[in-house]
């Protein structure tokens, strides 16, 4: 029963995050949309949901406007039907009341205009005393009229009768102007009454809208800050990735590792490669002095030939040196070896699938 230690946990949890990184890298790098186009998908989308906003936003002003245009219309059309029907109804009582207290025939001066005057006209004489008996064919002189009393009687009757006439046509007439007054005052309060509460629906109206604007801008503004406090966060925690990634990683730690390339062990990648070891500098000065003492060898005529070989060169320095020599002469002949049947098989072997494959495969 394997037990999970933190540790284990810990670098578990790193190359989790190495890989997450890596995804994430090359669906950046090896996405072409993105690469060649170089735009903020993201960015294109908050500008189309902006704008899509907007657009709403225009929509429902310019609804509000079309209601409340159709509502003063409303309105003029009612007002201008009540003022013609006010007119007509006030055409109405001045004709009637012209037909009804106006005639021709009630007027003082009917008789200088009547047409049947001279139907209606009593003869010259009707009796003794008749006018048309006069003296040298005059028919009346003053004086001699024997209806004087009766027509003195019946003019102050008639007087009597117009002026009792005109105070009931004044009375009359001021009943009427004080009703149209009073019919013209109610419809005035009436139509301030339907103005004050078409103004007060209009306010209402204009209060809900705004209260529904400043509702979806006040969202709108939470949405945007709760986006902002999300991108902060993802961006601290993609930064403190990073900086543990970079404190965690290779390249601070210079792990050699690191340098080795997959085209042999003798190769190393530049840009990557920190230096040699102390053990390779050892290394490479002891097969230097070994080179030195070979030159030295095989330059001297006096040394026998099988001293040529630098396994007895070396066994005449010491026993541990000398052992060290050799080994690290067979070393070096065996990674000359090495890299002799590398080289054949790399220009000798055609490159498989495999060798094609290995390529694009990271985004580093």
């Amino acid at each position: 029963m394997k037990v999970a230690l933190p540790k284990d946990l810990a670098q578990d949890i790193d190359l989790a995050k190495r890989r997450h990184g890596e995804m994430c890298r090359q669906k950046r790098i090896f996405n072409s949309r993105n690469r060649l186009i170089g735009g903020d998908s993201e960015a294109w989308d908050v500008q189309v949901h902006d704008q899509t906003i907007k657009e709403a936003t225009e929509k429902v002003r310019h609804e509000t406007f079309a209601a409340e245009m159709r509502q003063n219309d409303k309105i003029m059309c009612i007002l201008e039907n009540r003022e013609k029907r006010d007119r007509r109804n006030l055409c109405r009582a001045l004709n009637n009341f012209q037909q009804r207290f106006q005639m021709p025939e009630t007027r003082r001066e009917f008789d200088l205009s009547d047409p049947l005057a001279l139907r209606k006209d009593l003869p010259a004489r009707l009796s003794d005393n008749d006018v048309r008996n006069s003296i040298s064919g005059m028919q009346k002189f003053m004086g001699e009229d024997l209806n004087f009393q009766e027509r003195k009687k019946f003019q102050e009757e008639q007087n009597r009768e117009w002026s009792l006439q005109q105070q009931k046509e004044w009375l009359n007439a001021r009943a009427d102007h004080k009703s149209a007054e009073s019919l013209h005052t109610q419809t005035r309060l009436q139509l301030d009454h339907t103005a004050r509460h078409l103004q007060m629906l209009e306010g209402s109206t204009r209060r809900a809208v705004c209260a529904t604007v400043k509702e979806f801008n006040k969202n709108q503004a939470l949405e945007a800050a709760a986006r902002r406090r999300r991108e902060k966060k993802q961006e601290q925690e993609d930064n403190l990735a990073e900086i543990s990634n970079l404190l965690r990683g290779d390249l601070l730690s210079e792990n050699p590792e690191q340098a080795a390339s997959s085209f042999g062990p003798h190769r190393v990648v530049p840009d990557r490669w920190k230096g040699m070891s102390r053990e390779q500098l050892e290394r490479i000065r002891l097969v230097q002095k070994q080179q030195v003492q070979e030159k030295l060898v095989a330059t001297s005529p006096a040394l026998p030939s099988s001293q040529h070989h630098p396994t007895h060169l070396l066994r005449g320095l010491g026993t541990v040196r000398g052992r060290g020599a050799v080994l690290s002469w067979r070393e070096s002949l065996h990674n000359a070896t090495s890299q002799k049947n590398y080289m054949k098989e790399v220009y000798t072997n055609d490159p498989t699938g495999d060798y094609f494959s290995q390529f694009n495969t990271r985004s580093r």
